[in-house]
């Protein structure tokens, strides 16, 4: 009876900090793949807001929201380094 109970605990204790860890996840950050980017400027008046792809993604990239979904850009291209500075400087 008190295998039992102590493995019950123990299954219990593993699930809940398995959903813990899962609620430190966001589901909606994703890798880019080389077909997914987007290689011509963005007008910086559609770009809603932006969000870097994780480090541990085949490409570095970030992903910016527009009014149509999400598109891959390379951060490291003169005119997003441009849309960055400039907003940094408005804030």
């Amino acid at each position: 009876m008190k295998i039992s109970v102590a493995l019950l605990v123990l299954l219990l204790a593993a699930a809940w900090a398995g959903s813990q860890g899962m609620s430190l996840r966001s589901p909606k950050v994703t890798c880019c793949s080389k077909e997914m980017f987007v290689h011509h400027k963005i007008s910086p008046c559609k770009i809603q807001g932006y969000q870097h792809t994780p480090s541990n993604c085949t490409h570095k990239a970030v992903l910016v929201k527009l009014l149509k979904g999400m598109v891959c850009v390379d951060p490291e291209k003169a005119w997003f380094k441009d849309y960055l500075k400039k907003n940094s400087d408005s804030t």
